[in-house]
């Protein structure tokens, strides 16, 4: 078994996971998308993207641009929600709806990623 496996695929999954918890529920109710679960997918996302570099195959390099998609789209979920917060001061119904829309763009490319360590893991041989 090798361990550098493991956890990649571990924060994999749990980038995925986190992403998808956040984005479950209706899209325009706010009470449903709780701002820890979205930090938590954020860092997670970034420590799955982190642990991509290094990669030199075509498959890793297609697993990196996925994780800078699901990256991209969470950060600029996170800057609207700081914008909506500390700005404006107040989230309203509009801002949540863009926020929970970027969220499901990175879920999106977390499944992406998964996919692609699944067939990885398929097409192992020893």
């Amino acid at each position: 078994m090798n361990l550098e496996k493991v956890i990649f695929a571990f924060f994999i999954v749990l980038a995925a996971t986190l992403n998808f918890g956040f984005f479950i529920g209706d899209i325009d109710r706010p009470e449903l998308h709780h701002v820890g679960e979205f930090a938590a997918a954020l860092v997670v996302n970034l420590i799955a993207t982190s642990l991509k570099f290094g990669d030199r195959s075509h498959m890793g390099a297609t697993q990196l641009a996925t994780s800078l998609v699901a990256v991209l789209q969470l950060l600029a979920a996170a800057m609207l929600w700081g914008y909506q917060t500390q700005v404006v001061g107040e989230m309203n119904v509009s801002a949540m709806a863009s926020i929970v829309s970027l969220s499901g763009g990175a879920m999106l490319a977390n499944f992406v990623s998964l996919i692609l360590l699944i067939a990885e893991t398929v097409m192992f041989r020893r």
